[in-house]
């Protein structure tokens, strides 16, 4: 990738061209000139690269550990059910990528060819990019400041060759730094549809979800909506619903009715979904199983029946993730669907 000097101030910056970390980098004239500080150039040759790219989703939320990776695996997931629908899923989470662990795809590697980077491919509607498979371990700490996460960002949105497609989500870091920054800026004359914001129920989470609201005004990136993951959890011996992060000021419900932004659904807390992600090619599929428990949570059957005991019913298979798409659950994109997307 472009390779940014260490410490450098951006070229928006006062200190641009003029900064001790400045010093011997081939553009430091350019950018004392001030022209450094012109639109990027960028910003156009992405927007024509994702002409063919229908809708951009970003899934965001200011509080980490709240199941934006969860949940952007999972529309990804649910919208390439459809097999006439292109699906693409591009993780700019630069220091801890997971997508790939998500989705079974650790290990696989990124090619390159005249058109670009080809994605990895889970299913031939479903292509996925993180920097994840750049790294030659998934152990190994990616460590860069600002200015070169950014021109990874602008690397993954220009040099992409993503093709024709019907979706493009974008799973972001916790935050509304540098990553949501440049991802907002690269794709500002691209059309973003909008921002799908994920938050917990207590407070603590809601506070960030509230800065990240904020933002989202402050860029005039719309929002399509809240979605309240991890919003209950029923006990599988006595189908008790227990509220393991207890909404103390309302949770999503008040904050969306508060601000005036569509509540799109709560998410259950289900045990399977975290079970899924610790080996995503070889989880025992209990979709049918599960499927009353996540309809239930989202108002469309009896929200007591426990998924648990459900899931016991279901007969035990395994099998890659790869064709079959076992361990994960279709039932909990019924929250955003492309009705209430678009």
């Amino acid at each position: 990738m472009e390779e940014v000097p260490q410490g450098c101030p951006g070229t928006g910056s006062a200190q641009a061209g003029r900064g001790a970390s400045c010093q011997g980098c081939p553009n430091q004239r350019l950018c004392a000139s001030g022209a450094g500080a012109a639109p990027d150039p960028a910003i156009e040759e992405i927007k024509e690269k994702l002409k063919t790219v229908k809708h951009k989703i970003l899934v965001l939320s200011g509080k980490g550990g709240v199941g934006k990776s969860t949940f952007s695996a999972h529309l990804a997931h649910g919208l390439a059910e459809d097999e006439n629908t292109q699906v693409a899923l591009l993780d700019i989470d630069i220091c801890g990528p997971s997508i790939p662990k998500m989705m079974g795809l650790e290990g696989e590697q990124v090619h390159q060819s005249g058109s670009g980077w080809s994605p990895v491919f889970l299913e031939d509607n479903l292509g996925v990019m993180s920097v994840g498979f750049l790294l030659s371990s998934p152990d190994d700490a990616v460590i860069w400041r600002g200015p070169k996460k950014n021109g990874m960002i602008k690397q993954f949105l220009r040099d992409v060759d993503w093709g024709e497609v019907d979706y493009l989500i974008v799973d972001t870091p916790p935050g509304t730094s540098d990553e949501h920054l440049s991802a907002v800026q690269y794709l500002s004359a691209a059309h973003v549809d909008g921002a799908v914001i994920i938050t917990t129920p207590q407070e603590v989470s809601l506070q960030d979800v509230r800065k990240e609201i904020s933002f989202c005004h402050k860029v005039k990136l719309p929002i399509i909506g809240v979605v309240e993951n991890m919003s209950v959890f029923v006990c599988p011996k006595c189908k008790k619903e227990s509220q393991i992060f207890p909404p103390t000021t309302g949770g999503a419900e008040v904050l969306c009715q508060d601000l005036k932004i569509p509540l799109l659904g709560k998410v259950p807390l289900d045990p399977h979904i975290a079970g899924a992600k610790v080996d995503a090619r070889t989880q025992t599929g209990r979709d049918e199983a599960c499927a009353p428990a996540w309809v239930g949570a989202l108002g469309q059957e009896d929200p007591t029946v426990c998924p648990w005991e459900e899931a016991g019913k279901a007969q035990q298979t395994r099998g890659r993730c790869r064709g079959k798409r076992t361990g994960w659950n279709p039932h909990l994109v019924r929250v955003v669907t492309k009705d209430s997307l678009f």
